[in-house]
């Protein structure tokens, strides 16, 4: 397998609110997760760090259950990470109400498990299709569950930023978890609604499979993403899936 990822705070936003980590574990899987932060100039920058550096440091040195599942290890990790941030925002003034969201994922190839709270994205990208992984948990995907919005309007819509679910604002944490098979030579897109938001499901599935080389394909999106307007900071990071045969 291997793994890219990129950031940049856009065309419009002068400090960057997103943050990402990937790291390789001992076994060859990959962890992998993108937060984007919320709650004013410096706090959303402070909550998607955090959230990113709590995450990493309890899944690698957290003290591991017997028995543990890599969904509850998972889920752990984002527990003390929500409760890390949750903490400094009702601690600190100049954080109150911040948050973020996250998507996270660990693959070995073959499957992935992915954990998401907020509406940053993972993408399940085969040469045949693109297809989310995730559920936003925002306004916007509420109204179009309910049969009241329709995908594109939920593109357009002047509320689509408005979330419902996020790290760090509510002493417990609901994340939602996702299992997903992987064929040999697919790819995992995780990344903010800064990008997601200006391409679509078809344009990611073209640049990851044929727009060049797959280890360019981070800044090919980040590129995409500046030349229609970037109002937002813009976060991706690629897993190429692959294993051995057998």
């Amino acid at each position: 397998m291997n793994v890219w990822g990129i950031t940049h705070h856009g065309v419009v936003r002068g400090q960057n609110q997103d943050a990402f980590a990937f790291r390789e574990l001992e076994d060859g899987r990959i962890i992998a997760l993108v937060c984007d932060g919320m709650g004013g100039a410096r706090a959303g920058n402070i909550a998607s760090t955090m959230a990113v550096d709590v995450f990493m440091e309890e899944f690698f040195h957290g003290q591991a259950l017997l028995h543990e599942t890599d969904q509850q290890r998972m889920e752990r990790a984002a527990v003390r990470a929500n409760a890390e941030v949750y903490r400094r925002a009702s601690t600190q003034a100049e954080c109150a109400g911040m948050g973020t969201t996250l998507v996270a994922v660990l693959t070995d190839g073959r499957n992935a498990l992915v954990l998401n709270e907020g509406d940053s994205r993972a993408y399940y990208i085969t040469p045949a299709y693109a297809r989310r992984i995730t559920r936003d948990h925002s306004l916007v995907e509420d109204l179009v569950q309910r049969g009241d919005l329709t995908r594109e309007q939920a593109r357009r819509h002047p509320h689509k930023n408005v979330i419902t679910r996020a790290l760090g604002t509510d002493p417990r944490l609901r994340a939602d978890a996702f299992h997903q098979e992987l064929e040999e030579g697919s790819f995992l897109l995780l990344c903010s609604d800064g990008l997601s938001n200006l391409l679509t499901e078809q344009e990611l599935q073209y640049e990851v499979i044929r727009g060049g080389p797959a280890g360019e394909c981070c800044q090919r999106l980040l590129d995409l993403a500046l030349e229609r307007g970037a109002p937002d900071n813009v976060t991706a990071v690629l897993i190429r899936c692959g294993y051995d045969q057998e």
